[in-house]
């Protein structure tokens, strides 16, 4: 400023043995770049790997194995104040890595794991292909990221978290000049972070919302009608850890995929198998439903932050 105090920096020290160029990107990527440079290789800093509050088409969110920079949206203390608030979205590295939305540090919500498709929690993001946006989640050596683009090259689209904790997807209104909300997750009971106890689903058909999974019953009865459903449910029956069948749950939200065993080797045959032969196991999945199914997902513990969908 006119004091010579720095008001803004990257906190990026590096040697380079040109000049460095900025150039804000027709994507709205602002770069820093070495003059003598074009292209990837050249970028010294770009903003699109320091996310606010918005996601824009091919920016990235999650984490660079290389770098150990983890990608994620902080929402705006209010829609007045720009500073950093306290609603964030960001990739929660597990076995299975999904995204969090988190007030204060503490979950509010959960993605559900990527299944080859989409987040098992977010199935109404397959709308957005009404809006030709294709959307990626890539998983290798170098990064675990979620990405979208756009293939309308004449409609700009941006996905925001708020403060007061949604996500929200905006398009650019060309007519009204305004940018006007197309799509957010439903905001209902059962979209909040164990909303209900452990080895029970969330289904906003019933009342109350909270049943026990098939197999399971309420631990204390009467504090479970009290409460309107909420709380633990355990087996009616101990596994016997030889002849146990399984009971197949369909259009649910995959469980928290905290401590579970992943293998993508196998596929849901030979799951079943290793699930069967674990004392421990409580249940299993695939990890990728495309072309019939492959990979494997072991839960060993309590089920936790299930719901179910009328359709998936």
């Amino acid at each position: 400023d006119q004091s010579n105090i720095t008001v803004w920096s990257t906190n990026l020290t590096v040697a380079v043995s040109s000049p460095v160029v900025a150039e804000l990107l027709p994507n709205g990527n602002f770069v820093l770049r070495a003059s003598k440079m074009n292209g990837q290789d050249g970028v010294l800093w770009q903003s699109f790997d320091y996310p606010t509050d918005t996601l824009l088409p091919h920016m990235k969110l999650g984490l660079d194995l290389k770098t150990g920079h983890n990608r994620f949206l902080t929402s705006w203390t209010n829609s007045y104040d720009p500073s950093s608030g306290n609603t964030s979205f960001k990739l929660e590295m597990r076995a299975l890595p999904e995204f969090l939305l988190l007030m204060d540090g503490w979950p509010s919500f959960r993605s559900g794991p990527w299944d080859g498709i989409r987040f098992s929690g977010l199935p109404e993001m397959q709308e957005w292909s009404y809006f030709n946006i294709v959307y990626n989640f890539t998983v290798n050596k170098e990064e675990v990221a979620y990405t979208f683009r756009v293939t309308t090259p004449t409609t700009y689209w941006r996905l925001i978290v708020t403060s007061q904790e949604n996500l929200k997807l905006y398009m650019w209104n060309s007519n009204t000049l305004d940018w006007t909300m197309v799509w957010m997750p439903p905001q209902n009971d059962c979209n909040l972070y164990q909303i209900c106890g452990r080895n029970s689903y969330c289904d906003t058909n019933t009342s109350p919302v909270c049943n026990c999974i098939k197999g399971f019953g309420p631990r204390d009865p009467e504090e479970w009608l009290f409460l309107g459903g909420i709380g633990e449910c355990l087996r009616k029956t101990q596994l016997s850890c030889s002849d146990d069948k399984f009971v197949q749950l369909k259009n649910m939200k995959l469980p928290d995929t905290t401590g579970v065993i992943v293998d993508t080797r196998i596929g849901l045959q030979e799951c079943e198998e290793r699930c069967a032969k674990n004392c421990n196991c409580t249940a299993y999945a695939n990890t990728d439903i495309q072309n019939g199914g492959s990979g494997c997902v072991i839960w060993t513990s309590g089920l936790m932050d299930i719901r179910n969908y009328a359709t998936a």
